[in-house]
């Protein structure tokens, strides 16, 4: 990771190059280097970003998983653009990806949400009301404990009907890593008639 990247290191398919440097940064003692900042456009047409956390990925684009009636739920709901952002600072690398959403289907969120340790899966159904107000954190524990009354400690959580996934179907991914004075490596990949392009960028 000291070494300039050159053009000749870099996969022709952006998603094994994210593996790629995915395994890096998780070897590397990140933590957390699934954590990823999500932007997303409000029906208001202002961007908005969060940091939530990547479930999973392959060729085709990664998975995450929410609110479907949260904020950022209802606002990819509204428009399906959005970008992710893995700042991964320590290793002077970023990754950048840009594309469309589409909602993952009953199936992945139902295998997913089992996974899930029970107190997540209580969250979620406590969490009904995500990115609403709240009178206070003793109004969440009562929901909390409420759910945690309905389903025996051996019995399995169903998934809440709102409570699921998006897929981000890359358009644009950009890697960038650190040079000294400020001589920064970036290449960019391009989706561009079923193909993808690969251009350096200017640091």
């Amino acid at each position: 990771m000291g070494e300039p990247l050159r053009r000749s290191a870099l996969d022709e398919h952006p998603m094994t190059q994210f593996h790629l440097w995915f395994g890096e940064a998780y070897d590397s003692g990140l933590a957390e280097p699934n954590a990823m900042v999500l932007s997303s456009v409000e029906p208001s047409g202002m961007p908005r970003s969060r940091t939530v956390l990547m479930k999973g990925y392959d060729r085709s684009g990664l998975r995450f998983f929410t609110n479907y009636t949260s904020r950022k739920g209802q606002a990819l709901e509204a428009d399906r653009r959005a970008c992710v952002v893995f700042p991964w600072h320590a290793i002077r690398r970023q990754v950048l990806i840009a594309g469309y959403v589409e909602r993952l289907s009953d199936e992945e969120n139902d295998r997913y949400f089992a996974s899930r340790p029970r107190g997540s899966q209580l969250g979620a159904w406590a969490s009904e009301r995500q990115s609403q107000p709240v009178s206070d954190r003793t109004e969440l524990d009562r929901l909390f404990h409420e759910f945690d009354s309905v389903w025996r400690a051996d019995e399995p959580i169903p998934r809440p009907a709102y409570w699921g996934g998006f897929r981000l179907i890359p358009r644009e991914v950009e890697f960038w890593q650190g040079g000294e004075d400020r001589m920064h490596d970036r290449f960019r990949y391009l989706w561009s008639e079923g193909e993808w392009e690969i251009e350096r960028l200017a640091p």
